[in-house]
């Protein structure tokens, strides 16, 4: 039976164990793995089950930990049935009975998966978790699966057929694009600035034996593509992409208890924010594909980690297609609003310059397998 002593409030008891229920634990990536990204199909033997044993096996064995010591596991996909997650799991790393929880966020799911895995370990549920994500695509644009119910995207679409029409063009095109298009009305943004984002990106492919294309094109290639819609062309979108990514997560005391320092990094600081009511308000493209949550999230996470923005030396960032890179400068505080262009024309986005963003190659080149786009990969563990 607990006494308290009548010289120590109740409360302050409560308030003490309050406080030590608040205190977050410290996270880290002890260990990466990542398939070769694909064109969907092109391995007819290679489906969801072994890109995710690849990835996953790799991980465990960059870590040094065995399948034995992950005691909850957050798998991402988009395009499968339920419980691909366990299944996955199931074939290539064990059946040892942990819960298994299953990720669907679209273009997020990697990320999703990888917040969900930290948050296990932060908030001292697990000292061990793992974080997968796999993604077996279909080839071509995105396309709505079920049209007998409400498309989750139908009050962004409003606010792009608002302010600018819809015309016979894949939707996402059209989404980025517009947004775009807002960027070169209201600050003078020329169609060259998107063509280097992308000639750029084909260029830091070349060096990830990961990377879906790792062919570099010229600036002109990159113009003269096909056109996909207004200035966005072929070479400026990315793929639809087969693979998977991993990631192995510990608390601080598992890594010290297995001796794991010098291979350790830390995650010191993840935000996730969903859409605002300036999303669909504000009549603006550049709001609608993201503009706003992106920079509450930059300003939320830089915050937390005790940095800016001019601290940072590489960025890996979202480039479904090039106008959504160029906005994304802005959102995160590379450069003030409205002068993304001029970042790029100093040449503040690669190797010699401010920042190099996107070294893997991104979206545009690496590939975009949904449930995989966001786990840490080799690369950026090695730029860490």
């Amino acid at each position: 039976m607990l006494r308290l002593s009548s010289s120590v409030p109740t409360y302050h008891i409560i308030r003490r164990s309050i406080m030590a229920q608040q205190k977050k634990n410290r996270v880290f990536v002890i260990g990466v793995g990542m398939t070769k990204f694909e064109k969907p199909g092109s391995r007819e033997d290679f489906d969801y089950p072994d890109m995710a044993k690849e990835a996953g096996q790799k991980a465990l064995a960059d870590a040094g930990v065995p399948y034995s010591a992950i005691e909850q596991a957050c798998v991402g996909y988009v395009y499968g049935d339920s419980t691909c997650g366990q299944r996955a799991i199931y074939h290539g790393l064990g059946l040892s009975g942990i819960p298994i929880m299953n990720v669907n966020n679209n273009c997020s799911t990697g990320s999703t998966a990888l917040f969900m895995a930290r948050q296990l370990v932060q908030g001292g549920l697990v000292e061990c978790a793992l974080a997968l994500g796999f993604e077996k695509m279909e080839r071509g644009s995105l396309t709505s699966k079920y049209m007998d119910r409400t498309n989750p995207m139908d009050r962004h679409m409003e606010v792009m057929i608002n302010r600018y029409g819809m015309v016979p063009a894949p939707a996402a095109a059209q989404m980025f694009g517009n947004a775009g298009r807002e960027h070169m009305e209201k600050h003078g943004t020329k169609p060259e600035h998107f063509a280097k984002i992308a000639w750029k990106n084909h260029k830091h492919s070349t060096n990830n034996p990961y990377s879906q294309f790792q062919d570099e094109y010229s600036l002109d290639q990159v113009i003269n593509s096909r056109k996909v819609f207004e200035f966005l062309t072929l070479l400026q979108c990315c793929p639809t992409s087969d693979g998977a990514g991993a990631a192995v997560l510990a608390s601080e005391a598992f890594v010290r208890r297995h001796g794991l320092e010098r291979q350790a990094v830390e995650i010191v600081a993840q935000e996730m924010v969903t859409d605002l009511a300036s999303t669909f308000t504000e009549d603006s493209c550049i709001k609608m594909v993201g503009y706003d949550m992106t920079q509450l999230a930059a300003r939320r996470v830089f915050s937390a980690a005790g940095l800016t923005p001019g601290d940072v030396d590489v960025v890996e960032l979202h480039d479904c297609f090039s106008a959504n890179e160029l906005i994304t400068y802005e959102a995160l505080g590379l450069c003030a609003e409205g002068k993304a262009g001029e970042l790029i024309d100093r040449g503040d986005n690669t190797y010699g310059g401010k920042y190099v963003v996107n070294p893997s190659g991104g979206l545009i080149s690496k590939g975009h397998p949904l449930g995989a786009t966001g786990t840490p990969s080799p690369l950026t563990a090695s730029h860490s």
